[in-house]
């Protein structure tokens, strides 16, 4: 509702998917993708890739301990969802946990 009546030129939406049902997330996601366009820009907050599967997104960026530490299209997402952070952690400390 906020973005309708705003209509800023970049939304910040920081875990809209928190507690949502998949009937609610759909719900959300149609509204935001009705009201983007090109000249528009979005900056989603999520955990979960799921939201993503209703709003793509053309990148991905993984924050930890408050900063970017990968970067990437929806195929980064996929990989966090079926693989978790683990992976990335290793990648990150050199093999180490």
């Amino acid at each position: 509702l906020q973005m309708a009546v705003l209509n800023p030129e970049l939304a910040v939406l920081d875990e809209t998917d928190s507690g949502l049902d998949i009937d609610a997330m759909r719900i959300v996601a149609d509204g935001v993708n009705h009201l983007m366009s090109p000249d528009k820009g979005l900056l989603l907050i999520t955990h979960y890739q799921r939201l993503l599967n209703y709003i793509k997104p053309k990148h991905v960026h993984v924050m930890m301990d408050g900063a970017i530490v990968r970067t990437g299209g929806p195929e980064l997402a996929l990989k966090l969802e079926e693989e978790g952070y683990d992976w990335l952690v290793e990648s990150l400390h050199g093999g180490a946990s």
